[in-house]
């Protein structure tokens, strides 16, 4: 088959987390088995795990790992517009991209018409260069708040007039409420478009859950058009909530504050999954654990998530972690805090003004309005048994770092010095993202932070592998849709 008879097919969730990025990703795995040229899209995004991509700019990690189950290189038309929350009532609007400005719910919803032909130049973009589109909605089309200018569900499907998947999460309960509610909520036109329904995370006998679907299909007139099962240990980037970590068995301990605008936490699913390291994230007013290993992550608001370290208490906590002999990693807004301060004279992040940082490297940052996004490779120079380990990563942040502490980097990237280490050898700071990834970077890191282990995470063969079982699991879906085409 190298024809697929839906030129543009959406997927539609009754909730969050539904599992409409995982469905995305199996179709586009499915059909690119059967010779289809296909690219996923997703109109609007809002998320703090992003990617940067091969023209330079940035989507949705969920976007970038659905590019990869289409054996394609993730690029800006397939997720136009990302928002990228900096406080409850405030986004980073990015569009193409590239960032467009800052903008609070009221002023980016009478910006929606602007944002709308963004999404439909990229999709009509895609359109022109493969013979499908697999689209993934936003949220719920059932939030009758949001429907009005509407660019990220039915908006777009009534737009492009396309047909719809409805996903739904049995594992959370209420599977059919959700469905019966979500088709309540919608238009005559909008209910026509959906083909039938796919109910997500099943487990247990399926006779069970029969009499259900027959009522199901009887109450709303449309087919149920797959049940997927519940797949255990799948290794998939998360779009962006926390994927709960199970207390590891591992000895060496990391420990990681998970500060209320914390990005891409995508950098830390190498260590979740290594054998021997015990990974946990520690939210507000948890206590911190005892760690071989502190990580700072990114942010998306470095001077309010440093601000909450200091009132949690986290100062005092690394500094006691140190006297111990552990070791600090800071990643990105991570590698600021751990600085003398941070200013954001522009507002970048949010209010101007000056915060004082964790004093545990020699430089200052000062935010900026310019954006530097790269995908970069390089070596590790933080140790001496480091230096033939190479690195991989991105680079996606707002600021420029200056003081004495560059002066003895982490790494060297394109020939050029980057990141810092202080000179006890306790701390190191980078800007780089997915520096774990790389097998060789991630090994060198643990050793140089306690752990010697023989173990070793191949993080790209656990992806592919992950990405066939969720495309094995949904192929009665594909086969189910040929049949009603």
């Amino acid at each position: 088959m190298n024809r697929f008879p839906y030129p543009t097919l959406m997927v539609q969730g009754t909730t969050s987390d539904a599992g409409k990025s995982t469905l995305v990703a199996a179709l586009c795995r499915l059909l690119v088995r059967r010779g289809v040229r296909v690219a996923p899209f997703k109109p609007q995004n809002m998320a703090l795990n992003s990617a940067v991509t091969s023209d330079g700019g940035e989507i949705g990690r969920a976007q970038a790992l659905q590019a990869v189950a289409a054996g394609l290189e993730p690029h800006t038309d397939m997720n136009p517009v990302l928002l990228k929350p900096s406080s409850d009532t405030g986004a980073q609007v990015v569009i193409h991209g590239r960032v467009r400005a800052e903008m609070n719910a009221r002023d980016y919803h009478q910006y929606k018409t602007v944002a709308m032909q963004a999404v439909l130049e990229s999709h009509a973009r895609l359109r022109a260069q493969y013979d499908a589109v697999i689209v993934e909605g936003a949220g719920s089309p059932a939030e009758i708040n949001l429907r009005d200018r509407d660019i990220a569900n039915m908006g777009f499907a009534e737009a492009v007039d396309c047909p719809v998947i409805l996903v739904a999460d049995i594992d959370r309960g209420g599977v059919f409420a959700h469905i019966v509610g979500t088709l309540a909520c919608l238009s005559d036109s909008e209910r026509a478009r959906i083909k039938g329904f796919v109910i997500n995370r099943f487990r247990g006998d399926i006779r069970l859950l029969e009499p259900g679907l027959d009522w199901l299909e009887e109450q709303t007139g449309k087919p149920v058009l797959a049940v997927l099962p519940y797949l255990h240990g799948l290794y998939l980037d998360a779009e962006d909530a926390v994927q709960a970590v199970t207390p590891g068995t591992g000895a060496f301990r990391v420990v990681v504050p998970s500060y209320p605008r914390m990005s891409n936490h995508t950098d830390f699913d190498a260590l979740r999954v290594h054998p021997d390291v015990d990974l946990r994230f520690v939210r507000e007013g948890e206590p911190v654990p005892d760690a071989d290993l502190i990580i700072l992550p990114g942010s998306k608001n470095t001077r309010g998530d440093l601000a909450w370290l200091h009132a949690q208490g986290w100062p005092e906590r690394i500094r006691r972690h140190l006297r111990y002999g552990g070791k600090v990693i800071g990643i990105c807004g991570g590698f600021q805090m751990l600085g003398s301060c941070v200013d954001d004279p522009h507002g970048v992040e949010g209010a101007a003004g000056h915060s004082r940082g964790l004093g545990l490297l020699g430089l200052g940052t000062t935010l900026t309005r310019q954006k530097r996004l790269a995908q970069v490779t390089g070596r590790c120079v933080f140790a001496p048994d480091a230096l033939e380990a190479a690195v991989t990563g991105y680079e996606i942040h707002m600021g420029v770092s200056t003081g004495d502490a560059l002066a003895r980097p982490a790494f060297e990237i394109d020939g050029r010095p980057e990141g810092a280490c202080s000179d006890d050898g306790q701390v190191l700071g980078t800007y780089l993202h997915g520096l774990f990834d790389h097998a060789d970077a991630c090994t060198a890191l643990l050793r140089w932070a306690g752990l010697h282990s023989a173990h070793v995470v191949d993080t790209a063969a656990l992806r592919e592998a992950s990405l066939d079982r969720i495309a094995d699991a949904a192929a009665p879906l594909l086969d189910r849709l040929l049949a009603l085409a």
